[in-house]
């Protein structure tokens, strides 16, 4: 049976200030929510099998032209139905309720409250050869979103945020990846355990660093592989660098001795696809 639509028009309303204090890590992990905004990024997210706790729409706000990536649920009022099949609490707002509650500039009129994508480390299920990421101490949402949407891309089985800064649940995360962080598995641990956990899984380590000899073209990533990249600041940590198994740099030919940290881990993990898909066709061939 479907849950009546609740009405909401008065931006003052006190379950909207609660929808408002979910920007604020605290309020994430005592709730156990993150807010997903966006036509796109909901719908990524119910595609992944997750469905939003509340659904928050303004049908005044909808984009004319719906969007185009998930043919089934590209219409706003199929997401809406699709939500709403999956036990979502459907809330109309009013334009000035939902301009209370939405984060970025320009809503399409959809904001979902999903569950957290936090897990441990021991709850990711990996292939026999996996191809991992590792993302230590990164401190800008929009650098850490970014490399999971390119982690997404790239085929990888898992991205670690090794002593965050931010957490996975951060709207500006979830933004940055469009909706990816619930398509791809994730997990987020110290330095310590994610490296232990490698160890276990018998992954070698690759660390990206400007100061390594080895070019990022010139080492073998095919097989179980974890590519390591660092802070946006000081790079990889020390600790990080003497677990490497091996240190790659991506070549430099300006003045600048180092790429932005989403731009170095998509140079790195596409040379590892590249790579893998090699290898593939090479298994394939007669």
């Amino acid at each position: 049976m479907d849950l009546p639509i609740t009405h909401i028009t008065s931006p003052a309303n006190p379950r909207l200030k609660t929808v408002a204090g979910l920007r604020r890590r605290r309020a994430r992990d005592e709730a156990g929510l993150t807010v997903v905004e966006g036509h796109e990024e909901l719908a990524l997210a119910l595609a992944a099998g997750i469905a939003p706790r509340t659904l928050f729409v303004c049908p005044e706000l909808y984009s004319p032209s719906g969007y185009a990536g998930v043919q089934e649920i590209g219409r706003q009022e199929d997401l809406v139905d699709a939500a709403r099949t999956r036990g979502a609490e459907i809330v109309t707002l009013s334009r000035a309720a939902f301009e209370k509650v939405a984060y970025r500039e320009g809503p399409d009129g959809l904001l979902g409250l999903l569950p957290s994508v936090d897990r441990p480390l021991t709850a990711l299920a990996l292939p026999a050869d996996p191809f991992v990421l590792l993302a230590e101490g990164v401190e800008k949402p929009g650098n850490l979103g970014a490399i999971l949407r390119t982690a997404d891309a790239a085929g990888v089985d898992a991205v670690v945020a090794a002593d965050p800064v931010t957490d996975w649940g951060n709207p500006n995360v979830v933004r940055a990846s469009k909706g990816t962080v619930y398509a791809v598995p994730v997990a987020a641990a110290s330095t310590a355990e994610t490296l232990g956990w490698v160890r276990s899984h018998g992954i070698r380590l690759v660390v990206t660093t400007p100061e390594a000899s080895d070019l990022h073209t010139d080492v073998d990533l095919t097989g179980a592989v974890a590519i390591a990249v660092g802070a946006e600041k000081h790079g990889a940590s020390a600790r990080l660098l003497e677990s490497a198994d091996i240190r790659v740099r991506i070549p430099m030919s300006g003045k600048a001795n180092s790429l932005n940290v989403g731009a170095a881990a998509a140079v790195v993990l596409f040379e590892a696809v590249r790579q893998r898909m090699g290898k593939r066709l090479h298994l394939s061939a007669p």
